[in-house]
């Protein structure tokens, strides 16, 4: 199973995918780490652009092989993105689970932002106004919306175990 969160910075994505990886034992694949890591190798100057994802998407598939269950935590703002997803649980035969991860209260999820610490080394983390000056493509295929705004962590989690029964 392929189960990628996306949303804004800010929504709890990371929160939510962490603790369910933890509950999982799944392979954890968070972009923020693979683009950092790109800009710290020096390979790609400013924005790393689709690299970060085209990785992740490679180690999803191969851990998809071996039989894991990967837990991916990304903005995954446009339908490129989210089709690349699509494509690799669709070659891993798996089936896969989109989770958007919204907080519906602006006010919250601008304290969120502003309140938050990176933690990976070197990441800079967007401030307000560059999440809302963001692309973010409105979702059109079907997939699961959590609202951090109404649900805390743990219900969201139990929310998405829900949705991984067959």
């Amino acid at each position: 199973m392929l189960i990628v969160f996306g949303g804004l910075s800010g929504t709890g994505k990371t929160t939510i995918s962490r603790a369910l990886v933890a509950r999982c034992s799944a392979v954890f694949l968070r972009v923020d780490v693979i683009e950092q890591a790109i800009r710290l190798a020096g390979v790609l100057a400013g924005d790393v652009g689709p690299a970060g994802y085209v990785v992740a998407n490679a180690l999803a598939a191969s851990n998809l092989a071996n039989g894991r269950m990967v837990i991916a935590d990304c903005v995954n703002p446009v339908s490129e993105s989210r089709g690349g997803w699509r494509q690799t649980a669709a070659k891993a035969q798996v089936r896969l689970i989109e989770v958007e991860v919204i907080c519906s209260d602006p006010v919250e999820h601008r304290r969120r932002v502003e309140g938050r610490e990176a933690d990976i080394d070197g990441l800079v983390l967007p401030r307000w106004q560059d999440v809302l000056n963001r692309r973010y493509d409105a979702w059109p295929e079907a997939h699961m919306v959590v609202d951090t705004a109404c649900l805390g962590p743990e219900e969201a989690v139990g929310l998405v175990e829900g949705w991984m029964r067959p």
